[in-house]
C-alpha cells in the first residue's frame, strides 16, 4: 500500500470529495456564496478562488492519497483571502493567524496515519512562512436558544469541544461559533504538540460532522 501527501491545486482540486469540490462556504462571501450556489457554477469559483490563493500566497492545503486514491485533506489560508472568515460573530481572525478552514480524513481511511501525513506536510509548509498561530472558527454543539440565527451551521465548522480538546484555547466566547487558538510558538513545538493534536482532531472525527467543504 503506497501513501503520498500531495499540494491542493488546480491539477488535483477534482481529487476533493463531490460535495467539496463544489462548496464555496469559505472561499465567497455569504451573499455571493448563496448567489453562486443558486444560479452560479461553485466549481467554477472554487477554481478560481485556489487560482487567485496560489498566486498571492502559496498553497492552501494538502491531499493524502492511498495507492492514488484520495484519502483526505486539510484546507487553510490567511484570513484576508478568506472571505466568510468575517461573517463570524467572532470575527475577525489574529492578523498574525492562519486560518483553518477545513480538514477531513474519509472514514474507509481513518486511523492509518494520514492524519500523521497531512499534518506533518502542513506544518512544514506553515512553519516556512513563520506562521505564529493557527485558529478557527468552533460549533458548540449544545442547543441553541429558540429564534438563534446561528442556530443552523454548515458541516464544514469544527466542533468547539473536540478543538479544545486538543489544546485549541478559546479567545473569544460566543453560544454558537466561539474563536479558538493554537499558538505555534516555534518548530518543535508544531510538530509535538500541533501535529499530535491536529492528528487526532482528522482521526477521530467522521462525517458529517467534520465534512471538508
Amino acid at each position: 500500500m503506497s501513501r503520498r501527501v500531495a499540494l491542493l491545486t488546480l491539477d488535483s482540486l477534482d481529487d476533493l470529495p463531490s460535495q467539496c469540490r463544489r462548496c464555496v462556504f469559505w472561499e465567497l462571501d455569504p451573499v455571493a456564496g448563496e448567489r453562486a450556489q443558486r444560479s452560479g457554477d461553485p466549481g467554477f469559483e472554487k477554481e478560481a478562488w485556489i487560482s487567485q490563493a496560489l498566486l498571492e500566497w502559496g498553497s492552501v492545503g494538502r491531499i493524502a492519497y492511498v495507492d492514488d486514491v484520495p484519502a483526505g485533506y486539510v484546507s487553510y489560508a490567511p484570513p484576508h483571502l478568506v472571505p466568510r472568515s468575517v461573517a463570524f460573530p467572532t470575527a475577525p481572525v489574529s492578523a498574525d493567524a492562519v486560518l483553518l478552514m477545513t480538514a477531513r480524513v474519509l472514514p474507509e481511511f481513518t486511523g492509518g496515519g494520514l492524519a500523521r501525513m497531512l499534518v506533518q506536510s502542513a506544518a512544514k509548509d506553515l512553519t516556512r512562512r513563520g506562521v505564529k498561530a493557527i485558529e478557527a472558527y468552533g460549533l458548540e454543539l449544545r442547543p441553541a436558544p429558540e429564534g438563534d440565527r446561528y442556530a443552523t451551521a454548515p458541516g464544514c465548522v469544527v466542533p468547539a469541544e473536540l478543538l479544545r480538546a486538543v489544546g485549541f484555547k478559546t479567545i473569544r466566547p460566543h453560544h454558537r461559533h466561539p474563536r479558538l487558538r493554537l499558538e505555534l510558538k516555534n518548530a518543535i513545538s508544531w510538530r509535538e504538540d500541533v501535529e499530535s493534536a491536529i492528528e487526532r482532531l482528522l482521526g477521530s472525527v467522521r462525517a458529517p460532522v467534520l465534512t471538508g467543504h
